[in-house]
């Protein structure tokens, strides 16, 4: 990826030539790994906002343009013409699947849903009002104690193994933190479902009576999971990558990646977007807010619109926005003022000149927000969701950091803003 230009540092009497990276696309990159050995220096860059901490060929976001591209395919693309389990395979791949592979993938995923039965006496050490992502941290990690010969990284096949196992037990584990919460009997998964329907099954059927899942929910679930797969060097999978890079075992580091996905301004988006919906009440309340939101001395913001990376508009919303609408029409939203609120807001958004040349679109945890609170799943449950959704996206990036030959522990630096060296002074004379 290297070329013949080369950028020039010139301080305290010093030049380094520093050489220029070209990705395939994107902007290039300045090569600073000898910047300390040359100069002395470190870089100051809070937050990582304009480094790249690695070279990766998976995940590509124009955040100017609002692209994203998986393996080089929009997600548009994907989102109309796949589904979740063949965008894992392209993920782990970099290819798509032939028929015969996609079968075989499948397959392997489905046969791989059930927990070691001893994990269920793991959820039963937490306390029935715990936080779904708490339980999830906790059993995934647990699953290392479970799964010794899928631990070695090292070995390609046990790579292999541990990923599969990730992929397909996620969903079983989400499902039974969520009825665990709710104080219901876990409910098996079942081989004639496919990823989305067994999910919607495990979290919301009883022995007590049949459960049907109803087809287009299922669909609008295997769109949400599809457009959370991944998103490049997030919080989240710089988490996993940071962990990994120790040699921690997969379970370990996609345990990480749940604990920092976890956070209010990452994956906990979508629950601060539905709570403040419950905040404004009713429409009616909707200009009181929306005028509050402009005020630049108020402290309120409306959550779900605008976004970190993408500066013109969410590829994922606007697919999100033609599931949200066929979720809201098929369940009806005029018997729930949560989703009344929603809808007016997003026709404010969309109209009022304010959001529109500030480009405060509505984004994915919005959609995805009224989406998963009209099949009814608690506000608790949605961050566990897009957990099982990103889990692929983790153990792709993970597994291409441990095949990169160049790879080291993460190590950043820091800015020291302490006290210098300084005598220890006896207690007494303090």
């Amino acid at each position: 990826m290297a070329d013949t230009r080369t950028a020039t540092l010139t301080f305290d009497g010093k030049t380094i030539e520093l050489p220029i990276l070209s990705p395939t696309v994107g902007p290039d990159v300045i090569d600073i790994r000898k910047l300390y050995a040359q100069g002395d220096v470190f870089t100051y860059d809070p937050g990582f906002t304009s480094t790249a901490a690695c070279e990766s060929a998976i995940t590509y976001i124009d955040g100017d343009k609002g692209e994203l591209l998986y393996r080089g395919y929009p997600i548009e693309q994907l989102a109309e013409h796949s589904h979740y389990l063949e965008v894992c395979y392209l993920l782990l791949n970099g290819e798509l699947p032939t028929a015969d592979e996609l079968a075989d993938f499948e397959n392997r995923v489905t046969r791989h849903t059930m927990l070691h039965e001893q994990v269920h006496n793991f959820f039963r050490g937490f306390r029935r009002d715990s936080h779904p992502m708490a339980t999830m941290v906790g059993v995934v990690g647990a699953m290392s104690a479970f799964y010794h010969d899928s631990l070695d990284i090292t070995d390609p096949w046990q790579r292999e193994v541990a990923s599969m196992r990730l992929i397909a037990k996620l969903p079983t584990i989400a499902a039974m933190a969520y009825k665990y919460s709710v104080g219901q009997p876990f409910v098996y998964p079942r081989n004639d479902l496919d990823y989305a329907s067994n999910f919607l099954h495990m979290c919301f059927s009883v022995p007590a009576e049949q459960y049907k899942v109803e087809p287009a929910l299922a669909k609008a679930m295997d769109l949400i999971f599809t457009l959370h797969a991944d998103h490049e060097q997030n919080a989240s999978t710089s988490t996993v990558r940071l962990a990994g890079s120790s040699g921690a075992n997969p379970f370990a580091c996609i345990a990480a990646g749940i604990a920092c996905l976890w956070g209010p301004a990452h994956g906990g988006a979508n629950q601060a977007c539905l709570e403040m919906l419950r905040e404004i009440g009713s429409v009616d309340r909707i200009p009181e807010f929306v005028a509050r939101a402009k005020d630049k001395n108020d402290p309120f913001r409306l959550m779900g619109f605008g976004h970190r990376v993408y500066k013109n508009f969410d590829p994922r919303a606007k697919v999100m926005k033609e599931s949200a609408d066929e979720v809201l029409e098929l369940l009806g939203v005029h018997n729930n003022p949560l989703l009344q609120v929603a809808k007016e807001l997003e026709k404010i958004a969309l109209e009022d000149p304010y959001f529109v040349e500030k480009k405060l679109y509505p984004n994915v945890d919005f959609y995805s927000g009224i989406i998963l609170e009209a099949m009814g799943f608690p506000t608790s449950m949605f961050t566990p969701i897009f957990a099982l959704s990103r889990t692929v996206g983790w153990i792709s990036q993970w597994k291409e950091m441990i095949g990169d030959p160049t790879g080291r522990i993460g190590r950043p630096r820091q800015l020291y803003a302490g006290a210098t060296a300084r005598e220890y002074t006896d207690v007494t004379k303090r």
